[in-house]
C-alpha cells in the first residue's frame, strides 16, 4: 500500500507529505498517477445504511464517507426449523440465580441477549460496514521517508510507569533493525529537554539491557512544554519524527505540537506511546504497565493479608494507585482473594450508619477476626475535603491529592477506639515501589508491539496520532480522541459485581449513584458512537490534499 496523500508512481514522490491520522473520513485525491486512500482517522460518518456514497467534487478531489449505519443493522439470517437457537428456546428453562443475586442488582444489562453475536473480522475493507473505525497499525508496503533521511527523537513525560525503558529501547530497535535508522536521539527530562539542550544519542547496543530497569533513561519531569521553543528545536535539530511516551496530558502537548509543526509545514512526523499506570486513557484496551502494576500490588496486597490474619482484631488496609481511576485497586483485589473491601473514586462510599463501611467492618472482625481493605489513591476525596483543606495542583495540572490511606486509618482507629474495641491496624503504602520496577514479561511483550506499530506508523508518513490497542488489534488513533475524557471502572458493569461478589462488600450506592453511573456511560457511548468531536481538524483535512498548511 502507497504511504496516504501519495500515488503509487515512483514520478511522484516529490509530492508527497506527512498525512495527518485525524480525519473522521477517507478522502481520495486524484493525482497524475491515478487515485490513492488519503488520511483516515477513526469513525466514518453517516448513517443513511448505503454503502461508501461519493459526495461533493471539488478540485479533483471526491469525499467518501462510508456509513456505520448499516453495520448496525447487520445481523444473522433468519434460523431455520432446525437451527439451533430453535431448539434451545423449545427446551424447558428455568430463571437465572443471578437476577437476584444483590452483587449484580447495579449491572447495566442483567444477562446477554441470545440474538447477540461479537464481530470476529475487527478490520474492514474501505467501503465496507463501518462503525467507530481506526487505521490498523503495521508496516505498509511503501514508506514516506527514506532510511538515511530520518533524524528521531525519543522523549518521556510524566510520572514513571513500568515498561518505559521497554519501549524506548524498541523504538530504537525497532528503527534501526526494521527501517536502517541510525540517527535517533534520547530527549531527557521531559519537554524541556528539548529547548534546554539535553540529549543523548540512542543505539541499539547502549539500550541493548534497559528493559531490565525500571524508569526511564532519560528522565522525566511534569510541565515544561513551551510549544514553541519544543518545535523550534526539532525544526533547528532537523528532527523529522518525534516518538512521545506520556499520559494524556503529555498526548495533549504532543497534539499542539503536531498543530504547530502542520502549520509550519515541516516535514515532521509526530507520534506517541500513551503511557499511564492507572489505565486512565480511553479508547485503548489497556495501557502498559497495568499488569506490572496488579501483580506488583499483590505483594503488599498479602503483607497486609498476613499482618492482619495473625493479630487479634488485625486490619491491614493498602493503599494503591488509582488518581482517577481504580483499575489497578479493582483488579488485584479480584486478583488477590484476600480482599475484604475495595474503594476507589468511582464509587462513592461513606462510613457512619447502616450499611455504611465500619458497620461493615465490625461485622467482617465479628465473623472472621481481621480483614483486609483496599484503597485507590482517588477513593473519598470528597470525604477528606470535609476535613482537610487541598493542596492545589502538581505541575502538571493534576490536582494533588490528600492522602486517602492515612486517613482512612485514622478514622477507623478513633471510631474503634469510641465502641471500646482494640484492633491492630497496619498500613501499607507500595506506590513507589510498583511504579518503579521492570515491566513483567507480558508488559514486555505489550510494549515491543506497541514501539514497533508506532514506528510503522511514523515510517509510513503518519502524523498526529497514538497508537494502541483497540479490541485486540493495535492501530492509529488520533491524538484528540484519547484526550476527550478519561477511561474509568464502570460501577454498572460485571467486573464490579464481580468483585462485590467476591469481597462481600456493600455497594455504598444509592439508587440515584446507579442512575447518574449509567447516564454518564450512556452519554460517554453516545460520544463514542457519535460523529467525530474535532471538526475543526477534519475540515482542514478534507479541504487539503497535502493535510499540511
Amino acid at each position: 500500500m502507497a504511504s496516504p496523500a501519495t500515488s503509487a508512481s515512483a514520478t511522484d514522490q516529490e509530492s508527497r507529505t506527512v498525512a495527518p491520522a485525524t480525519a473522521a473520513t477517507i478522502t481520495i485525491f486524484s493525482t497524475a498517477a491515478g487515485a490513492r486512500v488519503g488520511a483516515l482517522g477513526d469513525a466514518a460518518a453517516g448513517s443513511d445504511g448505503r454503502d461508501g456514497q461519493a459526495r461533493g467534487e471539488a478540485g479533483g478531489r471526491r469525499r467518501w464517507v462510508c456509513p456505520r449505519g448499516r453495520a448496525a443493522r447487520v445481523g444473522l439470517p433468519p434460523r431455520s426449523p432446525g437451527a439451533f437457537g430453535t431448539v434451545m428456546m423449545a427446551l424447558k428453562t428455568y430463571p437465572n440465580p443471578l437476577q437476584d443475586n444483590p452483587a449484580y442488582s447495579v449491572v447495566k444489562q442483567y444477562f446477554v441477549n441470545p440474538d447477540d453475536t461479537v464481530c470476529q473480522k475487527i478490520v474492514v475493507h474501505k467501503n465496507g460496514p463501518r462503525g467507530n473505525h481506526f487505521r490498523r497499525a503495521g508496516p505498509r508496503q511503501r514508506v514516506y521517508f527514506e532510511s538515511d533521511e530520518v533524524r528521531a527523537c525519543i522523549v518521556t513525560c510524566g510520572g514513571l510507569c513500568p515498561g518505559l525503558n521497554t519501549v524506548i529501547r524498541e523504538i530504537v530497535c525497532g528503527l534501526s533493525d526494521m527501517y536502517g535508522v541510525t540517527r535517533i536521539l534520547g530527549i531527557q527530562g521531559g519537554y524541556r529537554g528539548f529547548y534546554a539542550c539535553n540529549t543523548i544519542d540512542l543505539t541499539p547496543k547502549s539500550v541493548n539491557d534497559i528493559h531490565k530497569r525500571g524508569g526511564t533513561i532519560l528522565g522525566t519531569s511534569r510541565g515544561g512544554h513551551d510549544t514553541k521553543k519544543i518545535v523550534d528545536s526539532i525544526q533547528d535539530r532537523g528532527i523529522n519524527q518525534v516518538y512521545v511516551i506520556g499520559g494524556d496530558g503529555t498526548q495533549r502537548g504532543a497534539g499542539v505540537i503536531f498543530e504547530e509543526v502542520r502549520r509550519r509545514g515541516l516535514k515532521v512526523a509526530v507520534s506517541g506511546i500513551p503511557k499511564t499506570i492507572d489505565n486512565d486513557i480511553p479508547v485503548i484496551d489497556k495501557s502498559f504497565g497495568l499488569d506490572t502494576a496488579v501483580e506488583e500490588a499483590q505483594r503488599a496486597i498479602n503483607a497486609a493479608h498476613v499482618e492482619a490474619e495473625s493479630a487479634e482484631n488485625g486490619i491491614g488496609v493498602v493503599k494503591l494507585m488509582g488518581r482517577y481511576s481504580g483499575f489497578i485497586a479493582h483488579y488485584a483485589t479480584l486478583a488477590s482473594r484476600d480482599v475484604d473491601c475495595c474503594l476507589i473514586p468511582e464509587s462513592p462510599f461513606y462510613l457512619e450508619g447502616e450499611g455504611g463501611l465500619f458497620r461493615y467492618m465490625e461485622k467482617r472482625l465479628k465473623e472472621n477476626g481481621h480483614m483486609v481493605i483496599v484503597v485507590a489513591e482517588g477513593a473519598g476525596q470528597k470525604l477528606i475535603a470535609e476535613t482537610m483543606q487541598s493542596m492545589g495542583k502538581d505541575a502538571s495540572g493534576n490536582a494533588m491529592l490528600l492522602d486517602v490511606g492515612l486517613w482512612l486509618s485514622q478514622k477507623i482507629k478513633d471510631h474503634f477506639k469510641k465502641s471500646k474495641t482494640t484492633i491492630n491496624l497496619k498500613y501499607i503504602d507500595p506506590t513507589y515501589m510498583i511504579r518503579a520496577i521492570p515491566s513483567n514479561a507480558s508488559d514486555n511483550v505489550y510494549c515491543t508491539l506497541l514501539a514497533h506499530s508506532v514506528v510503522h506508523g511514523a515510517m509510513a508518513g503518519y502524523t498526529g496520532f497514538t497508537v494502541g490497542q483497540v479490541n485486540g488489534r493495535h492501530c492509529y488513533i488520533p491524538f484528540y480522541r484519547i484526550t476527550e475524557k478519561q477511561n474509568k471502572v464502570s460501577i454498572t458493569d460485571r467486573m464490579w459485581a464481580r468483585l462485590l461478589s467476591s469481597t462481600n462488600q456493600p455497594s455504598f450506592l444509592s439508587k440515584k449513584d446507579v442512575d447518574e453511573a449509567r447516564m454518564e456511560e450512556e452519554r460517554t457511548a453516545k460520544l463514542w458512537d457519535g460523529p467525530a468531536s474535532n471538526p475543526k481538524v477534519e475540515d482542514e483535512v478534507a479541504s487539503n490534499g497535502n493535510g499540511v498548511k
